[in-house]
């Protein structure tokens, strides 16, 4: 049986159908997106990373890409009406998510920020994520991720 994650138990809370999935890792040590797809034997086109940024207002963003593909922090920024947004520093992701490098998802924050996913997502059936810990993966539905929390679909990439 796999261990369930607090991301898993919010899916389960809200009723949302997941696959999940787990791959071999070392304690505590983040596994590049490319990698974590191999070991899935996924496409990486299916599998995206979460990275949290800062706009010029100051304020937290939280955006969703496929692990090959880039954040254009200039769309980024456009997406979310900022004239500019930046990548937290690592030692900050914590603090403001409370997740790790590697283990960071959209669902389950500390605090609700507003959640972008590139727009390709709605191209897939399904889409695979981080599951809130290093070796933990979900595979949801991009659609129903907007019964979880507010999110929009846009061309973020590249």
């Amino acid at each position: 049986m796999i261990e369930k994650t607090n991301v898993m138990r919010i899916l389960d809370q809200k009723k949302n159908s997941y696959v999940s999935y787990q791959y071999p890792h070392e304690k505590d040590v983040c596994v590049e997106g490319s990698e974590v797809a191999r070991r899935l034997n996924q496409d990486p086109k299916k599998v995206y990373k979460t990275l949290v940024t800062q706009g010029t207002s100051k304020r937290y963003y939280v955006f969703m890409v496929p692990v090959l593909t880039e954040l254009d922090l200039k769309k980024a920024a456009k997406a979310v009406k900022e004239k500019t947004v930046e990548m937290i520093p690592m030692k900050q992701l914590f603090e403001l998510t409370g997740y790790i490098r590697g283990g960071c998802s959209p669902i389950g924050l500390k605090k609700p920020y507003p959640i972008t996913i590139y727009y390709e997502a709605l191209l897939e059936e399904k889409i695979i994520f981080s599951a809130g810990k290093i070796g933990f993966q979900v595979e949801v539905n991009p659609q129903d991720l907007k019964l979880i929390f507010p999110v929009s679909f846009e061309d973020i990439c590249k």
